[in-house]
């Protein structure tokens, strides 16, 4: 029996509108790798229900960082609250939520994570269920295949990396947070796995046959980062 911690991007949650087919696809996923005795932690990010909710507070009246942050933490609730509705036969029925309380030592094969508080993550959310639940790694879904030195839209000659070192990741993602910053993995999440010695795998988490391979153990595509 493994346990995984998964940090799933909003935005292949919830791209534009909600992408119910993905999450059927996933779901599937999932219950195959139950099935076979695995446990998940699962956080979700805001998506584009966050960055709707950002835009129109700019639009009407302006809106501080703070703010900001807590319209997506608000999304990245709503969205477990989607992850936890549709695993309701698997998951623990409350979802984490608030570090400044005890964190449930749930039996399920499944616990939902979400935003806590301003300036962090969901990346580093899933930093701090792994530290609390005792995973040695996560792996972070979203839409890209690896980790590039630069954008790969706009270079598409960019490095890429498919092992590296929390050093030179860093080096790439600078240290700062904003809400709403699009990086492979935020960098307070990234300071954080580097102090605790996690590893961290970069997946697309679209392509399921690619997934299939990360966890039968095989060849696939993704950048792992580790202490070296």
């Amino acid at each position: 029996m493994s346990l995984y911690v998964l940090s799933l991007g909003g935005s292949i949650v919830v791209p534009g509108s909600i992408d119910a087919n993905y999450l059927t696809q996933f779901k599937e996923f999932i219950d195959r790798r139950i099935a076979q005795g695995d446990r998940f932690i699962l956080t979700v990010g805001g998506g584009k229900t966050a960055r709707n909710y950002q835009v129109a507070a700019e639009t009407v009246s302006g809106v501080d960082d703070e703010e900001r942050d807590w319209l997506g933490i608000h999304a990245t609730r709503l969205n477990a609250h989607l992850l936890r509705t549709i695993f309701k036969e698997q998951a623990h029925p409350i979802i984490a939520k608030d570090f400044d309380v005890s964190l449930p030592d749930f039996t399920e094969p499944i616990l939902v994570g979400a935003g806590w508080k301003p300036g962090w993550s969901t990346d580093y959310i899933a930093v701090l269920l792994a530290e609390r639940y005792q995973a040695q790694s996560v792996l972070n879904l979203s839409n890209i295949d690896y980790v590039y030195a630069e954008d790969p839209r706009e270079n598409p000659n960019a490095q890429r990396f498919e092992k590296m070192n929390w050093a030179d990741f860093r080096l790439i993602v600078g240290s700062e947070w904003s809400p709403g910053l699009s990086a492979p993995f935020d960098p307070i999440a990234s300071k954080k796995a580097e102090e605790l010695d996690l590893t961290v795998v970069i997946l697309n988490g679209k392509k399921m046959e690619n997934m299939e391979a990360f966890f039968a153990e095989g060849s696939f595509q993704g950048t792992v980062i580790r202490n070296t």
